[in-house]
C-alpha cells in the first residue's frame, strides 16, 4: 500500500479526536440479555423458515432465535458457528436487510423483520467471552493442506479442515490475517479490533499455521504447493482495482478506495489520517459507501458518490445507501466520468450524463463538473493471476464446480476469486466451508 501523496486540499485532523471517536464508534452496539429477549419474541419459527433458505450458510435461524428465547445464547452460538465460523462478523457486515431479514414473514407482512443479525451478534459474542471456542480437532490424519488466502474463504476452509485433523497453512499476502474482514471494511461496522479477535479464537483450535506475507509469485507457486501439499485451497480474492480509463486519472488526489480504506483501517490514530474537503467517489457498491461515509466521519465537508447508472441497479444495499446519506453523503447517478481536471493534483471531476437505452448505457449529451480535492476511485475489483497459476477461468475468475474444485486435479478455490460468487463475506465462508468438506471426502477417500 503506497502513502497518498498531500496535496492542498487534503489535511488531517479536520475534527477534533473526541470527534472522531464518536463518529467511530459501534454503529450497531450489540443488544443486552433483554433485549435480546424481546427480539427474539418476535420470530414465528416457520416451518418452512425462508430465512434459512436465503443465508448462503444455511444457518438454522429458528433453531438458534429458539435458543435465545429460553435463555441459551451459547447454545445459539454454536448453533451459528457449526454453518458459518465466521459468524460473529457476518452479523456485523451481512446486507441482512437483503438475506435472511429481507425474506422475513415479519418484514413481508409488517416491514419490520425479526432482528436476526443482531441477536447472531447477542449469541456468537457470548460465547467468545465465555472462553474457548466449542470445537475440536479430530485425531490427526497426517494430511497437509495448503491454503492460500488467509481471507473469510481460506479461514472457513482451514478452520474445518482442522476439524478433521488435517494440518493447514495458510500463506497470507498481507501482514496480518483476515483478508477483507480486516482490511476492507468501515471501521464503524467492527471496531475495537474485533476482525483480529474472531481471527485469533478461530486459529485456537490448533493444526493451523499462518504465514504472513507469502503471495503467491517468486518462491511461492501454485505447482510447488501441489507438490508440497495434499491439496490446495486458493482463497486469494480480487488483487487488482479497474481503472476509471478517464483523463487525468493519474493526478496525485486520485486515490483508490480500498487503499484509503485499508489504511483506514489498520490507522492508530484516525485524526491523524488526511481526507479532501471535497470528496467525489465513483462506483455504486460497498466501496464506494464506506470510502464516502468514512470521508465525512473523518470530516470532508463535501463528500458524493457518482453512479452511472439509476440509484436501483447500484449494489450497494438500500440500507447502505441510505446510511451514507444519513451520514451526509450526496449520491448522484446516471454520470459516468470523462476526465480529471486540475494542473499538478485534482481539482474537480468532469461527467457526462447516462441514460439507459436499447443498446445499453449512453452519453445523453450534457456534462457538469464536480469540484474535488481528492477523488476515489471504487468501480469494482478483477482477478489477477498469481504465478504458475494455469486455470481454466469464467468470466475473468476461476473456474469452480459446485464444491469448488477447478480445472487442476488437487486444487480447490472458493471467495472472491472464484467464478459464480456474489462478493459477500458470508458467500466466502459458505464457498470455504464446502471446499473443506470436498477436500476431506477426497483425502479420506
Amino acid at each position: 500500500m503506497t502513502a497518498p501523496l498531500l496535496t492542498p486540499g487534503i489535511a488531517a485532523g479536520r475534527l477534533p479526536s473526541e470527534a472522531i471517536t464518536r463518529n467511530f464508534a459501534d454503529a450497531h452496539p450489540r443488544l443486552g440479555a433483554h433485549e435480546a429477549v424481546v427480539a427474539a419474541d418476535r420470530c414465528y419459527f416457520c416451518h418452512d423458515a425462508p430465512c434459512v433458505t436465503a443465508c448462503p450458510t444455511a444457518i438454522d435461524i429458528p433453531l438458534f432465535i429458539r435458543q435465545i428465547q429460553t435463555g441459551l445464547p451459547e447454545a445459539a452460538a454454536r448453533t451459528i458457528l457449526s454453518q458459518n465460523i465466521l459468524g460473529g462478523m457476518c452479523a456485523r457486515v451481512c446486507p441482512t436487510e437483503t438475506l435472511c431479514e429481507g425474506a422475513c414473514v415479519r418484514e413481508a407482512a409488517e416491514g419490520q423483520p425479526v432482528e436476526i443479525g443482531r441477536l447472531q451478534r447477542y449469541a456468537t459474542d457470548a460465547l467468545m467471552a465465555a472462553g474457548p471456542q466449542p470445537f475440536a480437532r479430530a485425531p490427526q490424519t497426517g494430511r497437509r493442506v495448503a491454503v492460500v488466502g488467509a481471507g473469510p474463504a481460506g479461514l472457513a476452509c482451514a478452520h474445518r479442515l482442522a476439524t478433521h485433523g488435517h494440518d493447514v497453512t495458510i500463506f497470507e499476502a498481507r501482514p496480518k490475517p483476515g483478508g477483507l474482514n480486516e482490511y476492507g471494511i468501515a471501521a464503524y461496522k467492527t471496531p475495537g479490533g474485533f476482525a483480529q479477535a474472531e481471527v485469533d479464537w478461530l486459529l485456537a483450535i490448533g493444526g493451523i499455521t499462518v504465514e504472513t506475507g507469502r503471495a503467491l509469485g517468486a518462491g511461492l507457486t501454485l505447482d510447488e504447493l501441489r507438490e508440497g501439499f495434499d491439496a490446495v485451497f486458493l482463497g486469494v480474492g480480487l488483487g487488482a482495482v479497474n481503472a476509471l480509463g478517464a483523463e487525468g486519472e493519474g493526478l496525485p488526489g486520485v486515490r483508490d478506495a480500498v487503499e484509503f480504506i485499508a489504511e483506514l483501517r489498520q490507522s492508530d490514530d484516525l485524526s491523524a489520517l488526511p481526507v479532501g474537503r471535497r470528496v467525489v467517489v465513483i462506483g455504486g457498491g460497498m466501496t464506494a459507501v464506506d470510502a464516502a461515509a468514512q470521508s465525512r466521519l473523518l470530516g470532508a465537508e463535501d463528500v458524493t458518490i457518482v453512479y452511472r447508472r439509476g440509484r436501483e441497479r447500484m449494489s450497494a444495499s438500500l440500507w447502505e445507501q441510505e446510511q451514507a446519506l444519513a451520514r451526509g453523503v450526496t449520491i448522484r447517478c446516471n454520470a459516468r466520468p470523462l476526465r480529471v481536471v486540475g494542473e499538478g493534483a485534482a481539482r474537480g471531476v468532469e461527467f457526462a450524463y447516462t441514460e439507459e437505452g436499447p443498446d445499453g448505457l449512453r452519453d445523453a449529451g450534457e456534462t457538469f463538473t464536480l469540484p474535488a480535492d481528492q477523488v476515489f476511485k471504487a468501480i469494482g475489483q478483477c482477478f489477477a493471476p498469481g504465478a504458475g497459476m494455469s486455470l481454466e477461468m469464467a468470466g475473468g475468475k476461476i473456474a469452480v464446480d459446485a464444491v469448488g474444485r477447478t480445472s487442476v486435479a488437487g486444487v480447490w478455490a472458493g471467495g472472491d476469486c472464484a467464478a459464480g460468487g456474489d462478493d459477500l463475506t458470508v458467500t466466502a465462508v459458505a464457498q470455504g466451508r464446502d471446499a473443506a468438506e470436498s477436500i476431506h471426502g477426497a483425502l479420506a477417500g
